[in-house]
């Protein structure tokens, strides 16, 4: 029952969002600051849905800098639950064929995005070496998804090295966002869907005493570790209630 009230109201309410950051963008379009405004927009859907999002950032974290962000990405609710952590002047890496997504690809392009040709090896090497132009000239942080697909309860997938190659071509600090589990977290049906808690550790600057790829195989490791640490104190704050 509760579902045939919640589907509306978030159908509603998303539209709605999507009205308000569409118009956003088409005033100011590419402003470094579309995606935390978005993030922070979509990240109200949460309350609709019956999920408390805490998100845990560091002292460390200066929205003026930049950084190479990697996260987690869990499944298509991802846009109202880990995107919340996103900061002022960070933008994202995705597919050019979003942009012809009706409504949202245009938000998405008009957001400042970086649209990459992943079919097309040299092009997408080009939008690499364009990324680390925009780092370097506008102060720009870039949120990557190293696992490239999301894992829908399959834990922490492989990563895929782009992100550890930028940092380190651009000397720029790398900033891990590590989400606890969403997967069959959601019931329409039910009112109250838990705790979430998203954490993001202190910037780290990397060096060359490792190389991209093992740089690469340390956050997998590192990130795989605090997944499991934050399921763990989600499933005891949610039994001690």
């Amino acid at each position: 029952m509760l579902a045939l009230i919640r589907i509306p109201l978030v159908l509603i309410a998303f539209l709605v969002i999507n009205l308000m950051v569409l118009i956003a963008c088409i005033i100011r379009p590419f402003h470094r600051d579309n995606v935390y405004i978005a993030g922070q927009l979509y990240g109200q859907l949460a309350k609709l849905l019956g999920l408390k999002i805490t998100i845990r950032k560091p002292a460390e974290l200066d929205t003026q800098k930049s950084y190479v962000v990697i996260a987690n990405h869990q499944n298509s609710y991802d846009i109202i639950t880990i995107c919340k952590a996103a900061f002022p002047g960070v933008v994202t890496i995705g597919k050019k064929s979003l942009k012809w997504i009706p409504v949202f690809g245009q938000i998405y392009w008009l957001s400042g995005n970086i649209m990459i040709d992943r079919k097309n090896t040299a092009r997408a090497l080009d939008t690499l070496q364009l990324t680390a132009k925009k780092i370097t000239e506008r102060h720009l942080s870039v949120w990557f998804f190293p696992e490239g697909t999301r894992s829908n309860g399959r834990g922490i997938l492989p990563f895929k090295v782009g992100a550890f190659r930028l940092a380190l071509a651009t000397n720029t600090p790398v900033l891990m966002i590590t989400a606890s589990n969403l997967h069959g977290k959601i019931q329409w049906n039910r009112w109250n869907n838990g705790e979430m808690i998203i954490d993001v550790q202190p910037p780290q600057q990397l060096d060359e005493s490792r190389s991209a790829k093992s740089w690469m195989a340390y956050y997998h490791s590192e990130m795989e570790k605090k997944f499991a640490t934050l399921n763990d104190e989600v499933a005891h704050n949610e039994k001690s209630r």
